[in-house]
């Protein structure tokens, strides 16, 4: 049977959009998205909330995100999740099955939720830089030398020089090859992880932690720990915001929503293995003192070379998973300032720049020509500059994680795709199925304000408790 590729027709655009994606794909840019900065932090989270509820509540964010993430793949057409129009943003989808009162409020959630994205890859980039200096540092003048702690905010602004160099790529299907970068390189530093955490636990053999996890002298800290490491889960599994652009990608037949189930399955299954092995490892081998960051957070220093080459995979897959979170955000920018002034010659703009270097196999061939695009490049820089200015103001790995997990999860994983699936089906208010919905969003909203609490709390106390433009570990 021959393979067909789906291209969309974009009508206000005049936009032929070849889609080329596979569930493989899809899978790829998913594991991209979700094995991030999160990954990190769980030993610690699973320490906050102790043996008898930490596993319990990653099961529970991870059934509660696929079971969204099905709904909200059946919402990328409309009306019919097979054969109507196509929705190629999250925001397009809320405006036909809810109307365009819950346009604004949804395009606030998403698009903050992106950004503070963002910030936090660029606060857990610059964090894994620091580590690969202070463990060589520390391997060739000895453990806790003075000189091996540098600020992070070179490390900030390096790292968002690289995103500006790979922001002019064109948009999301044009970086597949990105995306599989970063997910070999996230299972690679998440081996390295559990490896590291595995071998701590066979050098004492005891199964350390405690059933109701970390104990501290004040009860207001330990709910406040408690709650932090609910948004901190609550991030790990965030994805919904790019969903509906992942799936834009996909090629049609198979229909794009069985695709992105069935992607959404196989990248969500995968990362909640990992997440419970390493969450679970990490806390027996570290008990109550697990690390804020397991790579990074002073738990390891030996084999040196390990904890490097672990750093750098975080490194490489957060430069991709900040391309996957930040194009939706470009093309929106991009897309409101074209409507805004049509006609502007600065905004429709393209040049074409010849780099010599780039030749193809022919020596005789002329160089290669790049195109580059005015509004694309002044606005994408100034997004990228901002976000790292915000990162070297608020360096602080947990809480802002644990915050923008928080303040996501509820209204762009639960409650936007649960009331289109009411939309979509017709679902009577007071029906069984209504009201069974309805109190998932309920408890989901609980979560999502508790932990935005406890997660404001931890930044305003390393605020107060650290120096600006310095890393908190």
């Amino acid at each position: 049977m021959e393979r067909r590729t789906a291209v969309v027709y974009d009508a206000e655009s005049g936009d032929d959009h070849e889609r080329q994606g596979t569930v493989w794909t899809a899978t790829s840019h998913i594991a991209a998205a979700v094995v991030g900065s999160g990954v990190l932090a769980l030993a610690w989270t699973v320490a906050q909330l102790g043996w008898a509820v930490g596993p319990l509540v990653l099961l529970f964010f991870s059934c509660v995100t696929y079971y969204t993430s099905a709904l909200l793949a059946d919402c990328y057409r409309y009306p019919d999740p097979v054969d109507g129009a196509v929705n190629r943003e999250y925001i397009d989808a809320v405006r036909c099955y809810l109307g365009r009162k819950n346009v604004l409020l949804c395009g606030c959630a998403q698009y903050v939720n992106l950004w503070g994205t963002l910030v936090g890859y660029t606060i857990t980039a610059s964090t894994s830089m620091i580590a690969v200096k202070r463990v060589n540092c520390f391997h060739r003048e000895g453990f806790g030398a003075g000189d091996c702690n540098p600020s992070g905010s070179t490390y900030m602004v390096v790292f968002g020089l690289f995103q500006l160099l790979l922001s002019q790529l064109p948009s999301l299907h044009n970086i597949a090859w990105l995306s599989v970068v970063a997910v070999a390189t996230s299972f690679g530093y998440s081996f390295i992880s559990l490896g590291l955490c595995a071998a701590k636990w066979a050098s004492h053999g005891d199964v350390r932690g405690t059933l109701a996890g970390a104990a501290v002298d004040a009860p207001r800290e330990k709910a406040f720990n408690v709650l932090l490491a609910l948004g901190n889960i609550a991030f790990s599994y965030t994805f919904a915001d790019v969903l509906i652009e992942i799936q834009d990608t996909l090629r049609a037949p198979p229909a794009e929503n069985k695709t992105m189930k069935r992607a959404s399955f196989y990248g969500l299954g995968m990362t909640t293995v990992f997440y419970l092995l390493l969450g679970c490892t990490g806390y027996a081998a570290f008990g109550n003192d697990a690390p804020g960051n397991i790579l990074t957070g002073y738990a390891f220093y030996e084999p040196f070379w390990l904890v490097d080459i672990a750093n750098i995979c975080v490194i490489v897959h957060l430069i991709g998973a900040y391309q996957v979170f930040a194009q939706p955000i470009f093309a929106r920018l991009e897309s409101c300032v074209a409507c805004r002034w049509p006609d502007a010659k600065f905004i429709n703009a393209t040049y074409y720049v010849r780099v010599p270097c780039l030749r193809s196999s022919s020596a005789s061939s002329p160089p290669t020509t790049v195109a580059v695009a005015p509004l694309k490049l002044v606005l994408r820089t100034i997004l990228i500059m901002f976000t790292t200015l915000v990162a070297m103001l608020l360096p602080f790995f947990n809480a802002v994680l644990g915050l923008i997990g928080a303040l996501g999860f509820w209204p762009l994983s639960v409650y936007f795709p649960v009331s289109m699936h009411v939309a979509r089906l017709k679902i009577r208010r007071g029906e069984l199925r209504w009201w069974m919905l309805q109190a998932m969003s309920f408890v989901c909203l609980l979560i999502s304000i508790a932990a935005s609490i406890g997660s404001v709390q931890d930044i305003v106390h390393n605020l107060k408790a650290a120096a600006p433009f310095k890393i908190s570990d």
